[in-house]
């Protein structure tokens, strides 16, 4: 009796997963640990954006600029004091404030943006890793589906033609029995 052609396919197409999820793998366990690192950073946006901003002006410092900046401004004041004849006025002493506080606010907010970047870049990243796993698993999944859809159509295509050879061997049976009881009944 011939062998099923499908049985011997199958060692091979059962090798398949354990040879191929290797190559997955590092991609979907990167996506799978952004996922959650996205999540968290995701709820914290929604539910408490405070502590992104202290997060993010938390380690302000000033600027290797500021200082000149705080200067100009200074003397800025200063001159349109000298230039108004009302140097050492509380008028002076406001302006002068304000040019500080302006040059302040402007320093600390160029901070955040870059920092803001940074972060936003820290964010891209992790969706970029996050993707990739999921497009890791997503191939993963397609090729392991394939190769059980290849098994399975083999196995119907093996096991259809068993069945037909043993009908065809039933129905040979049948004749030759036929036959000779046809035979049998002639003689008698």
């Amino acid at each position: 009796m011939a062998s099923n052609p499908a049985n011997a396919a199958m060692p091979y197409l059962q090798q398949v997963p354990d040879t191929i999820t290797p190559y997955y793998q590092p991609y979907i366990d990167a996506g799978t640990q952004s996922l959650g690192t996205l999540q968290d950073q995701y709820n914290t946006l929604l539910t408490n954006p405070q502590a992104i901003m202290q997060m993010l002006g938390g380690s302000y410092q000033q600027s290797p600029g500021y200082q000149y900046d705080y200067n100009q401004s200074q003397n800025a004041a200063m001159n349109a004091a000298a230039a108004g004849g009302y140097v050492g006025t509380p008028a002076n002493q406001n302006e002068a404030a304000n040019a500080a506080y302006g040059v302040s606010n402007q320093d600390y907010w160029n901070y955040v943006n870059h920092m803001t970047g940074l972060y936003n870049t820290g964010l891209e990243g992790e969706q970029g890793l996050n993707q990739m796993g999921y497009g890791a698993s997503n191939s993963l999944a397609q090729a392991l589906g394939q190769n059980l859809n290849t098994e399975a159509g083999l196995a119907y295509a093996g096991q259809a033609n068993q069945n037909k050879m043993n009908q065809a061997s039933m129905n040979a049976l049948a004749q030759a029995l036929g036959a000779a009881g046809s035979a049998a009944m002639m003689f008698i």
